[in-house]
């Protein structure tokens, strides 16, 4: 499993803004070639239709906000364009409440706000796509809404050091999906967590295939994956490793912890790898289902002091 990897994190940091440095604007709307000074503005030139913003490398002390539309917002060259450490309307460098929004190869960084939800990314309608981007040093990477009928797909992409629960505030998470229908996670890396759980969803529907949950760096983290009202679909295909510094090592995987409002019995996991730090071992569960729905779950590799499965 491939994602943005530390050379293309190197060669980031000896990146400044070739496009302010040359008197250009940087962001480019595709379809017209109009360039413009902020992701604010060339968002809003595309309003409520569809379009392309192409974002030069640099750093960006700035954020967005997609009033309506179609739009995609993508990196000139993957993983060179950085949003850092300013939130719009206190929740995200991007606010997203149009149709639908794709984003593919940005990077998002230390995003704080006052509630303690800041985000790389706060979708409020329609739905997402990310693919090839990273999330890094923020109180959350993904936070959205409750809506009827939104679709979250992230593919190839990867979150580190996310999440917290301190302040006496509501815990974040590495991606925290509200009440959609459905959420699919595919070839992404969660690893270095912050506090609360790495990948917590409340979809009716989830595909969680080919990821890495890597908990070995972990502070004070909880569940890799919270299926918070339960979903039926498919995780299979990934690889956790928890760590010894847990807020929370009861489980791995656990559905509907906060009260059933899906069926799980759709839901099928197997084919995944789940074990502990080097001369760690735990009476940790890999699934904890919290409901009496009949769960499939297949063959698994499983650490040896690890129980399958329990009903809480």
């Amino acid at each position: 499993m491939r994602t943005l990897s530390t050379c293309l994190l190197v060669s980031v940091a000896v990146i400044s803004s070739a496009m302010a440095q040359a008197g250009r604007a940087p962001f480019t709307v595709a379809e017209t070639g109009a360039t413009y000074g902020t992701i604010g503005d060339a968002l809003a030139a595309i309003g409520d239709g569809r379009g392309t913003v192409v974002v030069a490398p640099g750093t960006y002390r700035q954020c967005g906000v997609q009033q309506g539309g179609d739009v995609t917002i993508r990196a000139a060259t993957p993983g060179t364009a950085i949003f850092d450490g300013v939130p719009c309307e206190g929740k995200g460098a991007l606010v997203l409440r149009g149709r639908s929004s794709s984003i593919d190869g940005l990077i998002f960084q230390n995003i704080r706000v006052p509630d303690g939800n800041g985000a790389g990314i706060r979708l409020e309608s329609g739905n997402l796509s990310v693919a090839n981007s990273l999330f890094r040093n923020s109180e959350e990477g993904i936070l959205t809404g409750d809506y009827a009928g939104g679709q979250v797909t992230i593919d190839k992409s990867t979150f580190r050091k996310l999440g917290r629960c301190d302040r006496d505030l509501d815990c974040a998470h590495g991606v925290y999906i509200g009440r959609l229908a459905s959420l699919s996670v595919t070839n992404s890396r969660f690893d270095q967590g912050d506090g609360g759980h790495y990948l917590k969803t409340r979809t009716a529907r989830v595909t969680i295939t080919g990821n890495s949950f890597d908990d070995s760096a972990g502070h004070l983290t909880n569940y890799m994956i919270d299926l918070s009202n339960g979903a039926s679909g498919v995780i299979s295909g990934n690889e956790m490793v928890q760590g010894r510094d847990k807020d929370n090592w009861s489980a791995f995987i656990t559905v509907a912890p906060e009260g059933r409002e899906h069926s799980s019995a759709g839901l099928t996991i197997e084919g995944n790898s789940a074990g502990f730090v080097p001369g760690l071992e735990r009476g940790s569960t890999f699934v904890a289902n919290f409901t009496d729905d009949p769960v499939k779950i297949g063959a698994n590799r499983l650490a040896p002091s690890m129980k399958v499965k329990d009903r809480r």
